[in-house]
């Protein structure tokens, strides 16, 4: 492997980092400690999705704001920060215990987040700019795409493993310690993000704003991906909960979550020539219909290998459709467009996130329970892959 390829390979690497944090840590770790903060707060499946609610609410604040914030600071500056203050309120979740104080710091670790992974999905993009040259066909930009965006398994890898060793189960808000540890490995995976990553490039000439953005024209994809955001956010929120209630022995819970991460991670290399070749809404059409079947899979039955299967298939999927956002925006805008597309994508994400948890709690909270709110959020997933197959590519090959 030449020097150029292990460079741009090892700043891939580090920008992962940064979705590791924002997602797996910061967001999907939340499922793990869902059932023993529920138990000791006495809270509703609503008020345990509200929560989550708060995050993706602060998620679509820190995006929101992210293109002003990148134009005065730059991307890096940006991808850092947000690490480092997601690092410190993921801690604060581990000093309080009322429902008021949890509600801020869940919107605030969202908005931190979203400063985290929106500047480390431009860097991305950008990397993968360079990544053809260096590498040559094997090392191409949907495969930086995916390491980065597959980063967030190594999170939830990482939370499946700290949070039962970590948790005190029946002491007095024993889940304290949890957030107490991922906050620390947050923390040094900050440090390590800054260590693996270049000073920022020169933007592209004309820089954000100058060209005109044919949103309309992107409508369908826009449209699929906000089912997504509203799909794919409940089951992320409430499996783990399914799951004890159908007395999956910990375990097991345990491997399933660790099987879930390890599948973002593969999703790398599993969707990185799809990401590269198709240019309109095929990918994204093609992982939602994927993630349906997944979503549905322990709805359905009880046996293990549907619950390792839907595990291990949703995992190697979701965040890949997220990946197929950013291939699509520099499959079809400018350069100089990259920042602005890639974060309306992410506010229509985020838009999605904000209604899902609730939503799926609320119907859980009904006669049908958690399998029934699953089986909602199959159904917008369903309807995500059909809107998304109507995108067509802006430009030709």
């Amino acid at each position: 492997m030449s020097s150029a390829a292990t460079g741009v390979l090892r700043q891939a690497l580090a920008l992962s980092l940064g979705a590791a944090v924002s997602l797996g840590l910061a967001r999907f770790s939340y499922a793990l400690l869902l059932g023993p903060m529920r138990a000791d707060l006495g809270w509703s499946y609503f008020t345990a999705g509200v929560m989550n609610t708060g995050n993706a609410a602060g998620y679509l604040l820190g995006a929101l704001l992210m293109p002003r914030l990148m134009a005065r600071f730059g991307p890096r500056a940006a991808f850092l920060g947000g690490g480092l203050v997601t690092a410190v309120l993921l801690v604060g979740h581990g000093l309080v215990h009322s429902d008021a104080a949890l509600m801020v710091l869940r919107l605030a670790s969202g908005a931190a987040s979203a400063a985290t992974f929106v500047a480390g999905g431009l860097l991305a993009a950008r990397l993968g700019g360079t990544a053809l040259a260096a590498g040559g066909a094997w090392l191409n930009a949907g495969l930086v795409l995916g390491l980065y965006y597959g980063g967030a398994g190594l999170g939830i890898v990482v939370s499946a493993l700290l949070v039962p060793a970590v948790e005190r189960p029946g002491a007095a808000h024993g889940w304290q310690a949890a957030w107490w540890a991922l906050g620390a490995v947050a923390l040094l995976m900050s440090v390590l993000m800054a260590r693996g990553t270049a000073a920022d490039a020169p933007a592209p000439a004309g820089g954000p704003g100058v060209v005109p953005l044919p949103w309309r024209r992107l409508g369908w994809a826009l449209a699929g991906y906000g089912c997504f955001g509203l799909g794919y956010i409940g089951y992320m929120t409430f499996i783990v909960s399914l799951l004890r209630e159908q007395q999956l022995p910990g375990g097991l819970i345990t491997a399933f979550y660790v099987t879930l991460g390890l599948g973002v991670m593969a999703s790398s290399w599993l969707w990185a020539g799809l990401l590269q070749r198709w240019r309109g809404g095929q990918a994204m059409a093609l992982l939602n219909a994927l993630l349906a079947l997944a979503t549905l899979l322990p709805v359905l039955s009880r046996h293990p290998l549907a619950v390792f299967g839907s595990g291990a298939l949703f995992g190697a999927v979701f965040l890949s459709v997220v990946a197929s956002t950013t291939a699509l925006v520099r499959h079809n805008l400018p350069p100089a467009a990259w920042s602005r597309g890639i974060t309306v994508f992410t506010i229509v994400f985020a838009a999605g996130q904000i209604a899902g948890p609730s939503a799926v709690g609320l119907v859980a909270d009904g006669a049908g329970g958690l399998a029934q709110g699953l089986a909602m959020s199959a159904a917008l997933l369903a309807l995500g892959a059909l809107l998304a197959a109507w995108q067509k590519p802006l430009q030709p090959s």
